[in-house]
């Protein structure tokens, strides 16, 4: 076997990990999640479940990652000697490349909207302007096809030049572009006079409207963030060098992800407040109600495609990662180029993202259990799939894998973390089971908190 690549540098590792949790959940979902779920009270509850229970379910993905140096699939079955096992892998593979085929359409509208931007072709619209020019615009069906097509070919260039020339090169860019596009939008922000209205509705708790669905949208919103249950951390962590403190990159990663969703929701609520918008306007509030606000800034085209520039670079340092998934299985089961194998992939992702965008014309025949194919494959993932990734993941890393060998990986041979190892341990074993059990049930109807 070839020798397996690795990250180059501690900062890389940083960027490339980073660069895959701050995606669209930050920037497309988080603020809608965020206003429909209470603003400051919603915040806290995230904030808390990404270091309780994200940051144990990252290290154990990490340590599973590292230990096996293999791919999501050969990692379970090497380090359980069991065959069943890599069906957890398998499981993992196929969420991120479903993922992707609905992403890649989402990234497709944002580099519509930077083109609208750039012309400032929707700033003398009227609110029903853009929701009809939006509704066209994904009704044309050849026009978000292109946009997804570049979209993913420029994924596969980044993958197919490998982990540190493409993928650790590119993020390393990205990712401050990323934090200075949302410091410069926020500072504009402090100007608006909808600031303190705003800054309030994010940051001061109002747990009269929080509720247990608050509590599992949150550790779904967290899932979602940071890449978990989809495999991204299990082949990145077969990148990570030895030497690396892995509890440091985690706590750093789950950080700089928080950091930039907090960022997100101060630079959009003090708009949403100022213009006399819902902050719980849902999904669209990205696409339908952002725009109809920069037409009405001073300044509002140049912050209109920062924004949008800032949501593609966003969604597409995720999309990276899962590609690199797919690709990281398809090179070396079938011990094929690199190259090659993100062709190959990329081709598959480009098929099933083309079906969940014609599905989206109206009266389109593409549809399965009533739902076209893209809210049909959004709904799977979110509600079957990353849950039970997740949990099975959990139970690998708690029950089925030598203890000897999870610590000493984990801690590096007890130099980076050991007095925190306890603690993860038992978050591992007993309690996040639990709770992945009790939101899985949720999620699929049978009990209701």
């Amino acid at each position: 076997m070839a020798k397996r690549s690795t990250f180059g540098s501690r900062f890389g590792t940083i960027a490339v990990v980073g660069g895959s949790v701050i995606g669209l959940g930050n920037i497309w979902r988080f603020p809608y999640v965020a206003g429909e779920n209470g603003g400051g009270a919603f915040l806290l509850i995230y904030v808390v479940i990404s270091f309780l229970i994200s940051v144990p379910i990252m290290l154990s993905e990490f340590t599973i990652g590292r230990a096996s140096r293999r791919n999501s699939m050969r990692a379970f079955r090497k380090l359980s000697g069991i065959r069943a096992w890599r069906l957890t892998g398998y499981l993992g593979i196929l969420t991120a490349f479903t993922i992707l085929s609905f992403y890649s359409v989402i990234a497709g509208w944002a580099l519509e909207f930077i083109r609208q931007s750039a012309t400032g072709e929707f700033m003398s619209m009227s609110p029903a302007e853009i929701e009809a020019n939006f509704n066209g615009f994904v009704a044309s069906g050849w026009k978000p096809f292109l946009w997804t097509l570049a979209f993913v070919a420029a994924t596969a260039i980044i993958v197919g030049s490998g982990i540190e020339k493409g993928i650790e090169r590119f993020n390393k860019t990205a990712m401050p572009l990323m934090f200075v596009i949302l410091l410069i939008m926020c500072v504009y922000a402090f100007t608006l006079p909808g600031f303190r209205e705003g800054i309030s509705f994010l940051l001061r708790p109002d747990f009269s409207k929080a509720g247990g669905g608050t509590v599992l949208q949150a550790i779904g919103q967290s899932f979602f963030s940071l890449s978990l249950g989809m495999g991204i951390m299990v082949t990145y962590g077969s990148y990570i060098k030895k030497e690396q403190n892995m509890f440091r990159l985690s706590g750093t990663v789950v950080t700089a992800d928080m950091s930039i969703a907090i960022l997100s929701g101060l630079a959009i609520f003090p708009a949403v407040f100022s213009f006399g918008i819902s902050p719980s306007s849902g999904p669209e509030l990205v696409f339908l109600t952002l725009p109809n606000i920069f037409t009405q800034m001073t300044g509002g085209q140049v912050l209109s495609l920062l924004f949008f520039v800032l949501l593609f670079a966003a969604a597409i340092t995720s999309s990276m990662s899962l590609l690199e998934v797919v690709v990281a299985y398809v090179s070396e089961e079938f011990r094929l180029r690199r190259r090659t194998a993100t062709l190959i992939a990329a081709g598959a992702v480009l098929c099933v993202a083309t079906l969940c965008l014609l599905s989206q014309m109206p009266g389109s025949g593409l549809r399965v259990m009533g739902s076209n194919i893209f809210d049909f494959l959004d709904k799977t993932t979110s509600t079957y799939t990353i849950p039970l990734g997740g949990l099975l993941i959990v139970l690998f890393a708690g029950w089925v894998m030598d203890k000897g060998r999870f610590r000493r990986e984990m801690t590096n041979d007890g130099r980076f973390g050991a007095a925190l190892y306890g603690t993860v341990s038992l978050m591992v074993k007993f309690v996040i089971p639990v709770v992945l059990v009790i939101l899985f049930l949720n999620q699929l109807g049978i009990i209701k908190v």
